[in-house]
C-alpha cells in the first residue's frame, strides 16, 4: 500500500490519547475527532485504521521496535502489517527512523512467545492454551486480529430479506444472506449506511450474526410477556420485538440511562410498539421485583470481558484482567439469579455473553442450575434447528470468528419448571 499523503502525525498524537487505555478506544478516538474538525474522511479512516491496527498487534509490535513510543509502534504497523518499504515510507521519517525498517522487518514472529505470536495477554494466553489447546486457540486469537465484517439485521416486522438485499444491489453495495441468521446479511465493504433510505425507514439495523441468533435462542411467540435484562441500546431487543410481530409486551431494562437513550431512535424507525424501555437501578430494582413469576421469557445478555468482540474492540484484551473477570463472573451471576425469578412455570431464561472464557459461561451456568433446581438446561442446537437453522455447537451455543465468521458469543437456554 502506498500513501501519497499519510496524516502520520496526526494518527500517532490519536495513538499517544489511546494507549493509556484508561478508556475505551473508540470513546477517545471518536472525541479526538470532534477536537480536530479539519481532518477529512480518508484521513479520519487512515488514522482509525492505523489505532486499532496497532492496538490488535501491540504484542508483537512492540516486540518488533523494543522500548516503544506511539510513533514508533505506528511505524511498527505501518512496516509489518501495512507492508510499507523504505522508499514509501522516505518522505514521512526521519533517517534514523528509516534506518528502523529493516530491524523491525526482520523480527521472528515464529520465535517469540505464543502471547506475542497470539498478541495477547500472557494470562489470556494461557486461559486460551488450557481451555481450547494450542492449535484451537491459535486459530481463535488469529481470526480475533482480522477486522469484522459489517453485519445487518433486517428488521422482519417490516421488509424480507430478499427484497432488503436486491434494494442495497441497486444501491451498489455488494451484499450477502448470512449463513445461519434468517434475517441476517453480509456486506463486502463497511459503506456509511445511516444515512441510506433503508436504515432511515427502519428496515436495517447494523448487528452481528452471532447477536442475532441469540433472538432465536429466546424465540418469543406473539402476546408472550417477554423481558431483555440488560439490554443496553437495544439491538437484540429490537430483534425480539420483531420475532413476536410487536405483539405481546417486551421490556427492555437497563442500568445505564445514556444506553436506554440510544434506543429511543431505533425505536421509533422500526416501527414495533409493543416495547416498554425501563431503566432501573440494579438487577434488585422493585419495578423487577413486581414482574417475578409473570414472564413467559428472560434474555440476559450479562455484562462481560467483551473478549469475544475483540475483532471490534481490540482494547478490551489490554483493559481486562484476571482480577476484572473475576468480579464480572459475581455480577454475572447475581444478575443471572435475579433474571431467574422473573421467568413463570414453564418458561425460558437464556443466558449469553460475548466471552471467550469458561468462568463466564459454563461455569456461571452450572452455578445458577445447582441453586436454581427448577431450571434444566435445553440443547441450544436443538432450540434453533426447531427454527430451521443448521447450527449445532452441542447443548451451549458456542460461536467464534475462526469457526462462524461471527463474534465470539456464548449462550445457555434454560427451561423453567
Amino acid at each position: 500500500m502506498s500513501y501519497p499523503y499519510l496524516p502520520l502525525e496526526e494518527a500517532v498524537i490519536a495513538l499517544r490519547a489511546v494507549l493509556p487505555l484508561e478508556a475505551p478506544a473508540d470513546v477517545v478516538l471518536s472525541r479526538y475527532f470532534r477536537e480536530n474538525p479539519m481532518l477529512g474522511i480518508k484521513d479520519r479512516a487512515f488514522i482509525a485504521e492505523l489505532v486499532f491496527g496497532v492496538l490488535r498487534r501491540l504484542r508483537s509490535l512492540e516486540a518488533a521496535v523494543g522500548k516503544s513510543t506511539p510513533r514508533d509502534l505506528a511505524l511498527a504497523w505501518l512496516v509489518r502489517v501495512q507492508g510499507m518499504n523504505q522508499r514509501q515510507l522516505e518522505p514521512h521519517l526521519s533517517a534514523p527512523e528509516l534506518e528502523k525498517v529493516a530491524h523491525i522487518k526482520a523480527l521472528d514472529i515464529a520465535a517469540q512467545p505464543l502471547a506475542v505470536q497470539w498478541d495477547v495477554p500472557d494470562w489470556l494466553a494461557e486461559r486460551w492454551l488450557a481451555v481450547y489447546g494450542e492449535a484451537a486457540a491459535a486459530r481463535l486469537a488469529h481470526a480475533l486480529m482480522r477486522p469484522a465484517p459489517l453485519d445487518l439485521r433486517v428488521n422482519s416486522y417490516l421488509a424480507k430479506r430478499d427484497e432488503v438485499l436486491e434494494k442495497l444491489r441497486q444501491s451498489g453495495i455488494a451484499a450477502a444472506p448470512t449463513p445461519y441468521s434468517p434475517v441476517g446479511i453480509r456486506l463486502a465493504e463497511k459503506p456509511a449506511l445511516t444515512k441510506h433510505s433503508l436504515f432511515t425507514s427502519g428496515h436495517i439495523e447494523v448487528q452481528d450474526e452471532g447477536s442475532q441468533l441469540l433472538g432465536y435462542l429466546v424465540a418469543p411467540r406473539r402476546g408472550e410477556m417477554v423481558v431483555d435484562f440488560c439490554a443496553g441500546a437495544g439491538g437484540k431487543t429490537l430483534l425480539l420485538g420483531a420475532l413476536m410481530h410487536s405483539a405481546g409486551r417486551l421490556y427492555a431494562f437497563d442500568v445505564s440511562e445514556k444506553r436506554l437513550t440510544k434506543l429511543k431512535p431505533r425505536l421509533k424507525r422500526s416501527g414495533l410498539s409493543n416495547i416498554t424501555p425501563q431503566l432501573i437501578s440494579s438487577e434488585n430494582d422493585i419495578r423487577i421485583k413486581r414482574l417475578a413469576g409473570k414472564i413467559d421469557r428472560v434474555l440476559v445478555d450479562a455484562p462481560c470481558s467483551g473478549l469475544g468482540t475483540l475483532r471490534r474492540n481490540p482494547d478490551l484484551k489490554w483493559r481486562q484482567s484476571p482480577d476484572s473477570v473475576v468480579e464480572l463472573t459475581h455480577k454475572q451471576l447475581a444478575i443471572l439469579t435475579a433474571a431467574g425469578r422473573l421467568v413463570k412455570s414453564g418458561g425460558r431464561l437464556v443466558y449469553a455473553t460475548c466471552s471467550t472464557l469458561p468462568e463466564e459461561n459454563e461455569l456461571v451456568v452450572e452455578a445458577f442450575l445447582a441453586a436454581n433446581p427448577r431450571f434444566a438446561l435445553k440443547s441450544a442446537a436443538e432450540v434453533l434447528q426447531q427454527q430451521n437453522i443448521a447450527l449445532d455447537t452441542g447443548e451451549y451455543l458456542r460461536l467464534n470468528p475462526a469457526d462462524h465468521a461471527t463474534d465470539g458469543f456464548f449462550a445457555a437456554v434454560l427451561q423453567a419448571s
